[in-house]
């Protein structure tokens, strides 16, 4: 799996000095920082590493309870109305949304494309028994294709051609960029005027399901957070074929 953050601790503690040296030196547009107090500011922070310490440990907590007040809501959501959590996301397999299993993937990531044979082998095996959901989780930071792939799958989706064109691009991923993306619409027959034209209306709707990986505390791809009659919330890809096999 890809991850995209660094360890929350020592992100954390920079976080925290540079928020003591905010309140202990002037705030003043285009005024340089006073050498002297900055150094004294260092000083008590050197001085008290426990007290760092413990703040960050305090703040690690804060944001773990938050995460997981996030996924509550959202499996609670999920089994209430997991159309609304779907939204117009594509999906493949069952429409009976009985199991609905959502997958958090990145075209750029070579785990998310070695994920595919078994996510197809399964469709294939359990035909009817489950739900399929993509959403869009481009891992910006590490992948300078990832977004435009993105954009580009959806504005495949606007003409009904999403899993095709998702195939194509998981089968090309070495090739991903432009020549590719359109390539790729021609082969599929789609109107290139509108598939140009849907490209620079994608990014709202790729924000959102980033704020919905975010909000799981998703941190890599892919990830699957999965919804049945007897488990509900993030598991592993190894983990599914079991599950589908005891809701049989």
């Amino acid at each position: 799996m890809l991850t995209i953050f660094q360890p929350l601790r020592i992100w954390a503690i920079v976080s925290l000095m540079c928020l003591c040296l905010s309140w202990s030196l002037p705030a003043q547009a285009n005024t340089k920082i006073d050498p002297q107090l900055e150094q004294q500011v260092l000083q008590i922070i050197r001085q008290n590493p426990k007290a760092i310490i413990e703040s960050v440990q305090a703040y690690q907590e804060e944001q773990q309870q938050k995460v997981q007040q996030g996924r509550q809501e959202f499996l609670q959501d999920l089994r209430s109305k997991p159309k609304a959590i779907i939204g117009e996301s594509p999906t493949t397999g069952s429409t009976q949304l009985k199991t609905v299993l959502i997958e958090f993937s990145d075209f750029e990531c070579p785990y998310c494309a070695e994920s595919q044979k078994t996510l197809k082998d399964l469709l294939a095996k359990y035909p009817n028994q489950f739900t399929l959901v993509y959403k869009h989780f481009p891992l910006v930071q590490i992948h300078d294709q990832a977004l435009p792939a993105a954009k580009a799958a959806w504005a495949a989706h606007q003409q009904g051609k999403f899993w095709p064109y998702h195939d194509a691009l998981f089968t090309n991923q070495k090739q991903l960029g432009e020549s590719l993306y359109l390539d790729i619409a021609k082969n599929l027959k789609l109107d290139l005027a509108k598939f140009n034209s849907d490209r620079t209306l994608a990014d709202k709707a790729i924000q959102q399901d980033l704020q919905m990986a975010y909000k799981l505390g998703l941190s890599g791809t892919p990830s699957f957070i999965i919804n049945s009659k007897n488990v509900s919330g993030p598991v592993q890809l190894s983990e599914i074929e079991s599950i589908l096999e005891k809701e049989k």
